[in-house]
């Protein structure tokens, strides 16, 4: 078996920066009923199911990626959420491609009348915040074109979380 001592007694500070065109590739999310989270992932949100483990693991996808989200019971079957104040997972963000699909998403939660935990405007991205069957957390949002992201007068981002603007995003909705 392979270790990694991960107890730095000092951070490394090498001026290494990670290439700009990583990004994450899938999350995998323990889920005490597969059935139940798939009903979550594709039936509402809308992602494809690309392939099955058996009856204890999914793979799931947005336009036929091999997964984005994986799902399992392996360790987790039929087990409570993780508590809330524990180490682990904050939310998956999920990231769709326009504001217009953020409304369908949002149509859809508001429809099955699904709770929605928060909806934020953050500057560079609108979200809204939701939990999964497991209490998961799931962040459903947009970023805007990086033009328009909010800078201070040095040119350093300045982020902020402000009220979404609900009602001038479900006006976006084409699929009322």
């Amino acid at each position: 078996m392979f270790y990694v001592n991960l107890m730095f007694k000092h951070i490394i500070m090498d001026n290494y920066t990670i290439p700009a065109k990583t990004h994450i590739g899938h999350v995998h999310l323990k889920v005490s009923n597969l059935q139940r989270s798939l009903n979550f992932y594709c039936g509402l949100l809308g992602f494809e199911l690309m392939t099955t483990y058996g009856d204890s693991a999914a793979f799931i996808s947005a336009g036929g990626y091999h997964h984005h989200i994986g799902l399992n019971t392996w360790h987790s079957k039929g087990a409570p959420p993780a508590p809330e104040f524990s180490a682990g997972l904050y939310h998956t963000a999920i990231v769709y491609p326009k504001r217009e699909d953020l409304a369908v998403a949002l149509q859809r939660l508001i429809d099955a009348k699904y709770p929605i935990t928060g909806a934020s405007d953050h500057g560079v991205s609108e979200a809204i915040y939701l939990d999964d069957p497991d209490q998961n957390g799931v962040e459903l949002y947009w970023d805007r074109p990086r033009n328009q992201w909010p800078l201070d007068a040095e040119g350093k981002l300045t982020m902020y979380t402000r009220a979404l603007d609900v009602k001038g995003l479900l006006a976006l909705n084409s699929n009322p």
